[in-house]
């Protein structure tokens, strides 16, 4: 493998170590957990979407002659928004679980 950034560190890693690491494995299933989560409510209440569309619940008038379908589909953009913030926000923590992990990997001898 070519050493593009100048680091030796990277090539000298050994991923089959850290991937047998406890740590590494409850990190990646934390950080898959969430990920999956987020997405499922992101995909159902996207896809829920044209279903719902054509019901009469969302036919009704809320606000003058604004619909529910309308004030769903604003409730999705500020969804997106909410998870958005939420995931940059959790992303930190998996930065630092992930740099743990590494320095729990050279503690160990790993180069």
């Amino acid at each position: 493998m070519a050493n593009i950034s100048g680091n030796k560190n990277i090539e000298s890693i050994d991923y089959n170590a850290i991937e047998a690491m406890e740590s590494f494995n409850k990190f990646v299933k934390k950080k898959n957990t969430f990920l999956f989560s987020i997405t499922a409510v992101f995909l159902t209440l996207y896809i829920l979407l044209p279903i719902l569309a054509f019901q009469p619940v969302l036919q009704q008038k809320f606000f003058g002659n604004i619909t529910g379908v309308w004030v769903y589909s604003a409730g999705l953009f500020i969804m997106t928004i909410i998870l958005c913030t939420l995931y940059v926000k959790k992303a930190a923590s998996f930065d630092k679980a992930a740099a743990a992990v590494l320095a729990e990997y050279h503690e160990k001898g790993g180069k």
